[in-house]
């Protein structure tokens, strides 16, 4: 049995929407909270400040299409789905 991966979003803090995945989500995204994560999370002025949203696959493929599909939508389709999953802005 494989163990799972998972797509996240964060809300950062000049309110642009991140996607990423990963196989721990706690860890990720404390990696992100250090300064240590993503090149597009560093800088001060996109801080991670929330995680919104995070999702369990079966493997790292299926993590990594769910991630590639959401980084290349326009705003407003990520934020519809968002709102498709529960979560408001």
């Amino acid at each position: 049995m494989s163990k799972p991966y998972y797509f996240y979003v964060l809300l950062c803090a000049d309110n642009t929407l991140y996607g990423g995945f990963t196989d721990d989500v706690g860890r990720r995204f404390a990696t992100h909270q250090a300064g240590l994560g993503a090149k597009y999370t560093r800088p001060a002025s996109r801080h991670p400040l929330k995680l919104l949203y995070a999702e369990a696959f079966p493997d790292k493929s299926a993590a990594l299409k769910a991630e590639y599909a959401f980084k290349h939508q326009p705003r407003p389709k990520k934020i519809a789905f968002l709102h498709a999953h529960g979560i408001t802005l």
